[in-house]
């Protein structure tokens, strides 16, 4: 069965005349005749009684026309649901992101996209940033949001934020007061860092050995705020981004800046050669990584 010779009988039903038909179409009258008479050779039936001086549905015809909208309503709905795609109606984006990077950014992140739109649904998951990639790398999220450097031969890779690590410490701690301190000053120091599983662990183990010590670690945590808390009843110091200050309350807590400077880069990554959404090509607009 042709599409066009159904919707040729479905206008000539709905002006109950081949002349009108042809005259309300640009096809001529003929055609529409050929189309009637193919779609009654096809299923065997005939689809309007001719004996009339108006054409009328038979039992047969009334069953085509009626099941024959409902094909053309449902053909014309793929065009409004792909339109409706086009333009972010719907959709989901599983995001990746270190508990720590999610306490800066997943907020405003979720609370921007929301606004423009409200039927994309933002799904989390919270796992270090050596779990992201791989999961980002088998296809289980679409995008993470991790500490740089990466395998960029895996992954397309768009930097993100850049930052400063400082040195969190009790407010009655000797070197509470001072404006900066050295890195290899801190040797004898309690270190509370983050578990094996995340990026920053390494990244500070690698950095005191790059000042001339291996860390005394106390205390691993998944969990940023759990280190403050650690470092507020005197048992340690760490090393963190200076952003996530703001983010803590606790009173006993100060900073120090690092007289050698460390930064923490971050880097939005997806996977080379997956297909991205619609939705997704948006949210990486919105981040200021994707193409408009």
């Amino acid at each position: 069965m042709e599409l066009r010779d159904l919707k040729a009988f479905i206008e000539v039903t709905n002006h109950q005349s081949f002349t009108k038909a042809a005259a309300h179409s640009y096809l001529s009258q003929p055609s529409f005749s050929k189309a009637v008479k193919k779609l009654e050779e096809e299923l065997h039936v005939e689809l309007f009684d001719r004996s009339t001086r108006h054409l009328r549905l038979t039992d047969a015809g009334k069953i085509v026309y009626q099941q024959g909208q409902k094909a053309l309503s449902s053909l014309s709905e793929i065009k409004i649901l792909l339109d409706e795609l086009m333009d972010i109606a719907a959709g989901e984006i599983r995001m990746g992101i270190p508990p720590l990077i999610g306490t800066l950014f997943f907020p405003d992140i979720a609370l921007r996209f929301y606004e423009k739109y409200p039927n994309v649904s933002l799904e989390l998951v919270e796992l270090g940033a050596k779990r992201i990639g791989g999961l980002v790398d088998n296809g289980q999220i679409d995008l993470g949001i991790i500490v740089l450097p990466t395998n960029e031969a895996s992954f397309h890779c768009y930097p993100f934020f850049t930052d400063e690590f400082v040195a969190y410490v009790h407010k009655d701690h000797p070197i509470a007061g001072q404006t900066s301190v050295s890195l290899s000053k801190l040797e004898k120091e309690h270190f509370i860092i983050f578990s094996e599983e995340f990026t920053l662990h390494d990244y500070i183990k690698q950095a005191c050995l790059n000042a001339g010590f291996h860390p005394t670690i106390a205390y691993q945590s998944s969990q940023w705020d759990l280190i403050i808390e650690l470092i507020a009843a005197r048992l340690g110091i760490t090393l963190l981004p200076k952003s996530i200050y703001n983010k803590q309350n606790n009173p006993n807590v100060c900073i120090i800046p690092l007289s050698e400077p460390l930064y923490w880069k971050l880097g939005i990554i997806t996977k080379k050669g997956a297909y991205h959404s619609f939705a997704l090509r948006k949210l990486l607009q919105m981040l200021g990584v994707g193409e408009e």
